[in-house]
């Protein structure tokens, strides 16, 4: 589980969002005279770095400019995600985690799709912004670098038994559905005392009356929230409800759509949560298919082209001479998992065996035989036995569970982490107006 996990970890990062990525980078602000704002352990982030920074936040909230907090707030809540950022870049670097210019080009492309253009095309949106796209490539390049960070963290930390997720669906406090949330994170540091803690709650309480005041819930989230996805309004998209820790669960349960609740206490510190909308689960009906197969492999010893003569032979003993599949199988197919079993493949959902067995099977009738055809692994000759619908709304359920689980560990795992890493760091913050006074001493931060 602990593979499967981080498997599913890689592939949700590489699938970069289009708005997250400042798909159209405001070009720095032009400065007489550069000058370090803060000291990140052995490094230093620019005037101009921070400037730029900036300027892709009110891009990206072009026309939405009432959702922004004063310029001060907005300063210091980009300045802590950039310095959050360089932190983890410093560790992935110390790890020896390494970007090529192969995954950069494959981000690249997954932006391209996602907003609809080419590589080109996206590269000159980028560069008629006045941005560089190199620039880009190396923003696109980090962000791959810290969520290959995350997955190393979390990879070796995290596991999912049957037993977890037998006590998560036998739960009373165990709800099914889903949840498009919004929230506002403020954190307790790690190590604080009970002032520091005191002033995080006093800074929730604050955000709380600002929405009760009519503030809008996003615009709220990037004044007050320090969660990193702060500056995105503090959208959590939809989640299931097992995924969501249970103390959190029994008060969104008991929420309407467009309600928001109080600052509950966490792990972490305190947050205010908005339920946008719900939806229930439904039943998962899925097609299963019955089928054999004949598999002829190219060796050392067969070349392609006699593996493929050789499964038209085979083809020709079935079609027209009507010998049985399954002795033939048994005699000549080289799949290890079904030659012995007369090639039976047993019950399976289309894509088990691959998307082109899959979609052949979707061609054949019950009891027909396929002409061959060829797949990476040689050439196959498939028998559908049948088909049927199966439930596996149960299975499927369980899956859900599993991945509930390991998400939720994992994401305490690494805000754990984050928080370690953070108040282990030399920070200093040389300019007074972009130091957060609520949090900076307890934070670690140095005056």
């Amino acid at each position: 589980m602990k593979q499967s996990i981080a498997s599913l970890l890689l592939a949700l990062a590489i699938m970069l969002p289009a708005h997250a990525q400042m798909l159209t980078p405001a070009a720095p602000a032009t400065q007489p005279l550069d000058r370090i704002v803060a000291v990140v352990n052995d490094d230093v982030i620019l005037q101009s770095e921070l400037n730029s920074a900036v300027a892709s936040v009110q891009q990206q909230y072009a026309g939405h400019a009432d959702q922004l907090p004063p310029m001060n707030v907005l300063q210091q809540q980009v300045l802590d995600r950039v310095v959050l950022m360089r932190l983890q870049i410093q560790k992935a670097q110390d790890q020896g985690i390494h970007v090529s210019d192969a995954d950069v080009d494959q981000a690249i492309q997954g932006v391209a799709q996602q907003n609809k253009l080419t590589p080109e095309e996206l590269r000159a949106q980028v560069e008629q912004s006045g941005a560089s796209f190199a620039a880009f490539r190396q923003q696109l390049s980090d962000q791959i670098t810290v969520q290959r960070l995350h997955q190393s963290v979390v990879q070796d930390s995290v596991s999912v038994t049957d037993s977890e997720i037998d006590n998560l669906l036998s739960s009373p406090t165990y709800k099914a559905g889903e949840v498009h949330l919004a929230h506002i994170q403020i954190s307790i540091p790690g190590g604080a005392d009970a002032a520091a803690i005191q002033a995080s709650q006093g800074k929730a309480e604050q955000a709380l009356a600002a929405i009760k005041g009519g503030m809008d819930f996003n615009a709220a989230a990037i004044r007050y929230s320090d969660a990193p996805d702060a500056l995105d309004g503090g959208d959590l998209g939809w989640r299931r409800m097992d995924e969501i820790p249970a103390a959190f669960a029994d008060t969104i349960g008991s929420m309407k759509p467009g309600e928001v609740s109080p600052a509950l206490r966490g792990p972490t510190g305190f947050h205010i949560l908005k339920l946008i909308d719900q939806r229930q689960s439904s039943r998962k009906v899925v097609t299963e298919f019955h089928a054999r197969q004949i598999l002829i492999k190219p060796s050392e010893l067969v070349t392609p082209a006699q593996a493929e003569q050789k499964a038209k032979d085979l083809y020709n003993r079935i079609a027209n001479k009507h010998e049985d599949f399954a002795t033939l199988a048994k005699e000549n197919s080289k799949d290890d998992t079904t030659a012995n079993v007369g090639g039976d493949m047993g019950w399976f959902q289309p894509q088990a065996w691959g998307a082109i067995i899959g979609n052949k099977l979707a061609e054949l009738k019950d009891n027909e035989v396929s002409q061959p055809f060829q797949s990476q692994a040689g050439w196959h000759i498939l028998q559908r036995l049948g088909s049927r619908e199966s439930d596996q709304t149960a299975q499927i359920e369980r899956d859900q569970a599993r991945q509930a689980i390991g998400t939720r560990k994992s994401e305490q795992v690494y805000d754990d982490y984050l928080r370690d890493l953070r108040s282990n760091a030399y920070i200093n913050i040389l300019v007074p107006e972009l130091r957060d006074t609520d949090t900076q001493a307890a934070a670690g931060t140095s005056p």
